[in-house]
């Protein structure tokens, strides 16, 4: 019985080294585990931890870059905004510019046909002055002149009375001075060809005198 349990004890050692690493030289290398560290992962709580940490450090990553995505998207939103209210004032102003065409259109539409009527007004005036004397004429003239007038007061023409005014080079043109007889010079003294304004723009400039001052000889 003896000799059979030596006889174990030495196969037993010999199955042991040969289940140990080989080292330098042939020689097999008895690797003894740390105490501590091999009774933490017997117990499970050194692997534990381990996850634990690298679960947190994860965590704490992913936090990050959603905080970084979300800044992001906050910088976009805040330039998409500030894009979609500058194309809005845009649009309005495209709408307000083109609404104030359209309002001209209809007010100096008919501009260019003014122009042309306001010669037959003066036609009629000068024929008015030659018939002065004749006086079924002269009312006839005057009915007519009253009448175009009405036409022209419907469709916002206005002649201008520039006769005692200040000279204006918007509204009117010197053709000529006169002396300056109890008026300050620069002012309107006479006019040759009467002005006129459509919804107060000028569309004929008035051919006008101004007072002078004469020297004294």
């Amino acid at each position: 019985m003896a000799e059979f349990c030596v006889l174990l004890a030495r196969k037993t050692s010999s199955a042991f080294w040969r289940l140990l690493p080989v080292g330098p030289g042939g020689s097999r290398v008895l690797v003894r585990p740390s105490s501590k560290a091999a009774e933490q992962c017997s117990s499970g709580n050194f692997c534990h931890d381990n996850d634990n940490r690298e679960d947190q450090r994860h965590s704490v990553t992913n936090v990050r870059t959603l905080e970084m995505q979300a800044s992001k998207l906050e910088e976009q939103v805040q330039d998409l905004t500030e894009k979609y209210k500058k194309a809005l004032a845009d649009c309005d102003t495209v709408r307000k510019k083109t609404q104030k065409f359209v309002e001209d259109a209809k007010l100096f539409g008919i501009q260019s046909f003014c122009r042309d009527l306001v010669e037959v007004a003066d036609l009629l005036e000068r024929t008015a002055v030659e018939f002065e004397g004749e006086e079924g004429v002269s009312l006839r003239l005057n009915e007519i002149q009253s009448c175009l007038q009405g036409v022209f007061t419907k469709h916002g023409l206005e002649k201008m009375t520039p006769v005692g005014g200040q000279y204006d080079p918007y509204d009117h043109e010197i053709v000529c001075h006169v002396p300056a007889e109890g008026v300050q010079p620069g002012i309107v003294a006479v006019v040759r060809l009467d002005g006129y304004k459509l919804h107060g723009r000028t569309i004929r400039h008035a051919l006008v005198g101004t007072a002078l001052h004469t020297q004294e000889q």
